[in-house]
């Protein structure tokens, strides 16, 4: 099996975790979307140099990951998928940003290393909380979420084929290179003159493809609407866990837990 379709599973195996039977996956999906933007939206409302008040925000990724029993080695990998991209952001913040903000004994830390770290921080944590939440939930159950919420139609119905015909393209391309592999007795070379019309080959085959699928859709039967096994239904456990949830956010939000729990901890030994 090749890289292609080794990745292929592994987008898919985020699906497979959203069929568990916790007492988190039974939840609403709208619950978990509501909860999850609440969670966002506090996380990059901190000011810029916030640091130490964004560490209590771990409990809640770390809440869904252990009640909904999800693998944390595989979700962990995938947020440090994501970090070269924040770093990519704050990278050039520690060179334009000199101000001495923080002295640890001898150690100055600028403000760039502070806004620096607080960027990596954030990301960690708002994709983490969006991993957890498919992982929860299943992408098509969050979609569905969306249309309850009276997210535009068009928006939700793109974004549910850009995810399913994400794996028509993957497996268009596992295809391809293992006919290329096989026809070039598994050489490993590849040169521009070859990448360039095996990408053109590769987009003509996927929309094909994609036509295809659509064609078989309509003839099912689809008619704009995704529908789920489970029901969506509101009860009391979903409203108590959008209430508690962004109760506690926004206490995090306005109270540093860190600085008063580290007070508590240096008045007792003193």
């Amino acid at each position: 099996m090749n890289k292609i379709d080794s990745h292929l599973i592994d987008i898919g195996y985020m699906d497979t975790l959203a069929s568990g039977d916790s007492v988190l996956h039974r939840l609403d999906p709208r619950a978990k979307l509501i909860t999850t933007l609440v969670f966002i939206v506090t996380v990059v409302s901190f000011d810029k140099y916030t640091l130490s008040a964004l560490i209590p925000f771990l409990i809640y990724p770390m809440f869904l990951v252990t009640a909904g029993a999800l693998p944390f080695t595989y979700l962990i990998k995938k947020v440090f998928l994501v970090a070269p991209f924040a770093m990519l952001i704050g990278v050039f913040n520690p060179l334009m940003d000199r101000e001495i903000l923080l002295q640890i004994g001898a150690l100055h830390i600028s403000g760039g290393w502070i806004s620096f770290l607080s960027i990596m921080l954030r990301s960690v944590l708002t994709v983490s909380a969006a991993l957890t939440l498919i992982a929860l939930t299943g992408f098509n159950s969050v979609c569905m979420a969306m249309e309850k919420l009276r997210i535009p139609k068009p928006f939700v119905i793109q974004l549910m084929f850009l995810y399913r015909y994400l794996f028509v393209l993957i497996d268009e391309a596992a295809r391809m290179v293992r006919a290329r592999s096989l026809r070039s007795f598994n050489s490993n070379t590849m040169t521009v003159g070859l990448f360039v019309p095996l990408v053109g080959q590769l987009l003509f085959r996927a929309l094909d493809r994609a036509q295809r699928i659509h064609l078989c859709m309509c003839c099912r039967g689809f008619d704009g609407h995704f529908h789920t096994i489970r029901p969506m239904k509101i009860g009391f456990n979903e409203i108590g866990f959008v209430v508690g949830w962004s109760s506690l956010f926004v206490l995090l939000r306005y109270q540093n837990l860190s600085v008063k729990f580290g007070e508590i901890i240096t008045g007792f030994i003193q």
